[in-house]
């Protein structure tokens, strides 16, 4: 099949999408919630091309929505509160945490050591699955309803490419 004649994004494709848009959403609020803080002018200058390597990307990425699988066109509406956002930026940490231990357990050879991190993992994982049942519950990762999760990741881009800073 030739490339222009796709008019869909492989489910997979969508789904690497989502955790791409909602990763770089969350990372651009932070950093434009945090960049007032930074004295530094050389970092703060860090900051600000970072923010702007941010907006681009997410820019093009949600051109790419209307095309992915499951995308529903949606009204405009109120943004939700803001505890969707530190939750998300919570999960997002809980997720690396498992991603990285994981990663360090393949990487250790001293057995105590990797008996650690084991243990680590194990409570990483439950850690990371309490903040996403708190999410599911409150509507801030509707996981099993794919125009609504794609949705709410075209909310958080958007108010994160809204913000001042």
């Amino acid at each position: 099949m030739e490339h222009e004649e796709r008019k869909l994004l492989a489910w997979h494709e969508t789904l690497e999408l989502h955790e791409l848009v909602a990763y770089q959403s969350s990372g651009l609020m932070k950093l434009k919630m945090s960049i007032t803080k930074v004295t530094d002018n050389e970092l703060k200058e860090l900051y600000k091309k970072c923010i702007h390597d941010l907006e681009g990307n997410l820019k093009e990425l949600l051109k790419f929505y209307p095309s992915a699988q499951g995308y529903q066109a949606r009204e405009e509406e109120d943004l939700r509160e803001d505890m969707g956002f530190f939750a998300a930026d919570l999960l997002g940490l809980s997720k690396g945490l498992v991603y990285n231990l994981a990663t360090a357990i393949t990487e250790t050879a001293t057995p105590a050591l990797r008996k650690t991190f084991t243990n680590q993992l194990m409570g990483a994982i439950h850690g990371h699955d309490r903040v996403y049942n708190y999410m599911h519950k409150h509507g801030y990762y509707p996981s099993y309803d794919l125009g609504l999760l794609l949705g709410h990741d075209i909310e958080n881009a958007q108010k994160a490419l809204r913000m001042k800073f």
